[in-house]
Formats: C-alpha cells, sequence, structure tokens
C-alpha cells in the first residue's frame, strides 16, 4: 500500500485570455529543474508551478480559441492533451523539449504541442503545435484509440494505451523514436509502424479493471505507470473511480511490481525520481469535477 501526501491545490493565476483560477481535470504531469508542469484535458492551457512552495501558477496558452462550458459539448470541442512528456535534445532544442500528447480517441483529439525548455528547465520559445495523425493512423487497429501516457525509454517512444470494460484492454505500444520525431517533424516519408503492441492486465475491483493513466521513465529503463479502477464502458465517458494503484514495467513492459493507493483517488499524472532504493513520486489528479481543484500529491515506495 503506497500512502499519498497532499502537497497543495493547483491553484492558478486567472490571466486575461483564461478567468479560471484552477486546473481541475489534470492529466500530464512533468517536473524540469524547478519548474512543474501540468497539462489539463479540458483546457486550452498549460499549468506551470514552482516544485516547492504553494504560490499559484500560471498560465501558458496551447491552443487557440475558447472551449464551451455546458460539459457535453466541452468533452465533445477539447484537445485532449492526456500525456505530458520529455524529448532529448536536438538541434532546435539544445536543453530537450516537453511533448503534450492528444489522446487520439476523436480526430481532434490528434494534436500534440511541443515546448521548448532552456538549460533551467523553463520554457523557451512559443509553443508549435504538431498533428499527431501520422502516428495515429498506425495504431488503427486498436479497439479504442486513448493514449494516456508517453516515455521515451532509449531508442523508443512507449505509448500507453487505457483499456476499458469489455474487450478494450491496456497496451504499450513500442515505436521507434527516430520515426515518432520524424513523424512530429513532418519529415517523415511514411508512417512507421510500431515494433510492438503488448497487452498488459493489471487485475480489478468487482469487475472494473485497472486501465493505465499515465507513465515515468526511470533511469535503467524500467518504467512507473499510474492504473485507476473507474466504471466506464468506454474510452470516452468518465465513471466512479473505485480504486488507484502504481505500477512498475521492466525494460520489456512487462509487469514487475503493483502497489495500491491508500485513498482511491483519480490519479492521472506521475514524476518519478530514483535515489538509492526509493522512488520519490509526485502525482496530480482529475477530480472530474470543474468546480475541484486538482491536487497535487507525494509518495515513495521502494525501488
Amino acid at each position: 500500500m503506497i500512502t499519498l501526501k497532499k502537497l497543495r491545490d493547483l491553484d492558478v493565476t486567472p490571466c486575461a485570455e483564461a478567468e479560471m483560477t484552477h486546473l481541475s481535470a489534470a492529466s500530464g504531469l512533468v517536473r524540469a529543474g524547478s519548474f512543474l508542469y501540468v497539462v489539463a484535458d479540458d483546457e486550452l492551457h498549460l499549468g506551470i508551478f514552482r516544485a516547492t512552495g504553494r504560490d499559484p501558477g500560471e498560465l501558458v496558452r496551447l491552443f487557440d480559441g475558447a472551449l464551451p462550458m455546458p460539459k457535453a459539448e466541452r468533452k465533445k470541442e477539447k484537445p485532449d492533451l492526456e500525456a505530458l512528456t520529455l524529448l532529448p535534445s536536438s538541434a532546435d532544442f539544445p536543453h530537450g523539449a516537453m511533448l503534450a500528447l492528444g489522446s487520439g480517441s476523436t480526430r481532434n483529439r490528434q494534436r500534440g504541442v511541443v515546448l521548448g525548455l532552456d538549460a533551467q528547465g523553463a520554457l523557451r520559445g512559443l509553443p508549435r503545435i504538431v498533428d499527431l495523425s501520422p502516428v495515429f493512423s498506425c495504431l488503427s487497429g486498436l479497439r479504442e484509440l486513448n493514449i494516456e501516457g508517453a516515455v521515451v525509454c532509449g531508442d523508443e517512444m512507449r505509448l500507453f494505451q487505457r483499456g476499458s470494460k469489455g474487450d478494450s484492454p491496456n497496451v504499450v505500444i513500442r515505436i521507434s523514436l527516430s520515426a515518432f520525431l520524424a513523424a512530429l517533424n513532418g519529415t517523415a516519408n511514411h508512417p512507421e509502424e510500431p515494433r510492438a503492441i503488448q497487452s498488459i492486465d493489471l487485475g480489478e475491483i468487482d469487475g472494473v479493471p485497472f486501465t493505465f493513466t499515465d507513465a515515468a521513465a526511470l533511469p535503467n529503463g524500467e518504467i512507473v505507470f499510474t492504473a485507476v479502477a473507474e466504471d466506464t464502458a468506454d474510452s470516452y465517458n468518465d465513471g466512479p473511480c473505485g480504486g488507484a494503484m502504481i505500477g512498475i514495467l521492466d525494460c520489456e513492459s512487462r509487469v514487475r511490481r503493483l502497489l495500491r493507493l491508500d485513498v482511491p483517488l483519480k490519479i492521472e499524472g506521475v514524476d518519478a525520481r530514483a535515489d538509492g532504493n526509493i522512488i520519490s513520486l509526485l502525482l496530480v489528479t482529475d477530480a472530474d469535477d470543474p468546480s475541484i481543484p486538482a491536487g497535487l500529491f507525494s509518495a515513495r515506495m521502494d525501488w
């Protein structure tokens, strides 16, 4: 069992183009230097927080326009950014970059955003919107596309497909990193098929399966992932959360460890740092209620 410690609510300073006072549906987390970056699946902005302290975060616009307030309309039109991950340094981004990915579950959710970083982990330059459809087009064999996590692991990009009740399993999709980056940059001659698509069974609670919600890499090539038992029959609609867990996959995407959380929060984003035989975790939640702020939590687990 893993015990969570709440650090803060994800309050933000309202700006002229976004009057919200908090992020609610936090769905991806990256720590870079002294900054915490959070995407929310029902917003057009990125949240930036300091790794220490409780000052409100700042907002950076990722997409133009405005989303409608009614829940059903908002769900239909949102870009559904469900994953945030670090990309290695390149000629364009000498200190690396972040990539926010849409879930791919509908056509308007097949976009992403690349954000450059400086040596201190702060944002560098303007966000660049990228078309992810060349990547998602190679995954048409999956029953319901719903990418919830992305991790660079050696020379691969690994995408974490969230399963649901019925015959839609959790899947780890392993793609050549160079091919993935070429698709992002629009320089690929044709989409490259995944190297492997591996189904992962995480068990269930009262008939509700645990399904992936995010992932983060460890130094030795293993991957920490989060999963929740959300009672929904498809990749589009939400449902009540009956439990949450943290797990570890080995380098070949085999389950090495599973540990339940002490409270059934809908954990949607994770950062993992190894220190000796301890893994320090930061986690963010999706409240499934726009009036409730997402929370930032910490936890520790043996490695």
